[in-house]
C-alpha cells in the first residue's frame, strides 16, 4: 500500500477522553493493529456539538424510528443540538473521502445497531440507531460501517475490513481513467472474492459488465459499485469459500497428480469441517498457483483480499 486508508473512528476508541465521565474506551486491536493500514479520523458527536466533558449520561427516549436525545436524570433534551451537528457534520466529511466508520456501540449518538430506546413506560427496547451514526448512513450508504463491539466477533471483523480493502480498490479504479475495458478487467480480478460472498450477485454483476457498452458510464459504474457493496455485504460463510476452493481446485485437474489432489481434497475437507482456518487450503492452493503458473488465478483478490499480516483467515 502507498498510502494509509482513511476510516471515521469513534474518538473515545482511539484513546481520547471525550466519554460523559471524561474517560475513554480504548480499542487496542484499532489503535495497535489497524493503525497500520488505516489513518484515523476521530468524531466524537456529544463534545463536538458542543457539550462539556464531564456530562450528564443521555439517552434515546421516544420513537426508535426517530428518538429524542435526552439526559438521563434531568431529561434536558439535546436533540436539536445534536442534530443541528449531525447535518453539519456529515457535510465536512465529505472531503475527508472516508472508506470505512468504526463506531461506539450501545452509544446515543453512535451506536450503530440494538441502541436502547426508552418509552414512556421506562423500559428500554433495543430497536435504535445513534443519532450521528443514523445521519452518516443515510449519507453515505455505502461505505463499510461496524461497531467496536462486533469486531470482536472474527467473521464480522474480517467480512468489515475486506469489505473496507475491496472499496478502497474500488474508488482508486474510479479515481483513475474508469472506462469500460478497465471496468472488465476490475470484475475479472474479482470474480472469486464476489462467488465466496454471493453467487446470485456474481451472475447480475457479469450480465450488468457484458453489457456495459450499452449503458451510460455513470450509470454503468454506479449500478455496479451499489451491487458490488451490496454482494460484499453478505457473509462469506464457510459453505461458500468451500465452492471457491473447488471451483480454484479444477485449474489443477491436469496438473496435480493423484497424491496432490487426494492431499489437497483432504485439507479442503478438513477447512470444511471445521478443522483448520481457511489460510490451510488457500496456503496450498497459492504454492500450485505459483507452480504452475495460473495467470487467472495469480491476479484474483480472492487469494488476499486484505494484508494477511492481518491473519483474519487464520480463525476457526
Amino acid at each position: 500500500m502507498e498510502q494509509k486508508i482513511r476510516i471515521g473512528v469513534s474518538s473515545c476508541l482511539l484513546g481520547n477522553p471525550v466519554r460523559y465521565d471524561g474517560g475513554h474506551k480504548h480499542d487496542h486491536f484499532i489503535t495497535d493493529i489497524l493503525a497500520k493500514y488505516f489513518e484515523f479520523v476521530p468524531v466524537c458527536p456529544e463534545v463536538e456539538c458542543g457539550l462539556p466533558i464531564p456530562r450528564e449520561t443521555m439517552r434515546l427516549v421516544g420513537n426508535p424510528g426517530n428518538p429524542r436525545l435526552k439526559t438521563s436524570r434531568t431529561g434536558l433534551d439535546h436533540t436539536e443540538q445534536m442534530l443541528s451537528f449531525c447535518r453539519r457534520k456529515v457535510s465536512e466529511l465529505e472531503k475527508e473521502e472516508l472508506k470505512a466508520f468504526i463506531f461506539k456501540k450501545d452509544s446515543p449518538s453512535s451506536g450503530l445497531h440494538r441502541v436502547k430506546v426508552y418509552g414512556e413506560s421506562g423500559f428500554a427496547s433495543k430497536t435504535g440507531r445513534g443519532l450521528f451514526a443514523a445521519a452518516f448512513t443515510v449519507a453515505y450508504p455505502l461505505i463499510p460501517v461496524e461497531e467496536e463491539g462486533r469486531m470482536h466477533d472474527a467473521p464480522i471483523r474480517e467480512n468489515f475490513i475486506e469489505k473496507i480493502f475491496c472499496y478502497q480498490r474500488w474508488k482508486n479504479f474510479v479515481n483513475n481513467d474508469p472506462n469500460y475495458k478497465n471496468l472488465i478487467t476490475f470484475h475479472a480480478r474479482h470474480k472469486l472474492q464476489l462467488m465466496a460472498h454471493s453467487t446470485k450477485h456474481l451472475s447480475k454483476m457479469g450480465k450488468l459488465v457484458a453489457s456495459g457498452k450499452t449503458v451510460p458510464p455513470d450509470l454503468l459504474f454506479e449500478t455496479y459499485q451499489a451491487n458490488l457493496m451490496e454482494a460484499l455485504g453478505l457473509k462469506a460463510t464457510v459453505k461458500k469459500n468451500v465452492n471457491v476452493l473447488q471451483h480454484i481446485m479444477g485449474y489443477f485437474k491436469k496438473l496435480l497428480s493423484t497424491d496432490e489432489k487426494a492431499e489437497l481434497l483432504e485439507i479442503i475437507d478438513n477447512y470444511a469441517g471445521g478443522y483448520t482456518p481457511l489460510v490451510v487450503p488457500l496456503t496450498l492452493l497459492s504454492h500450485y498457483i505459483r507452480k504452475y503458473n495460473v495467470d487467472y488465478l495469480q491476479n484474483q483478490t480472492y487469494l488476499e483480499p486484505h494484508p494477511s499480516e492481518l491473519m483474519l483467515r487464520n480463525h476457526v
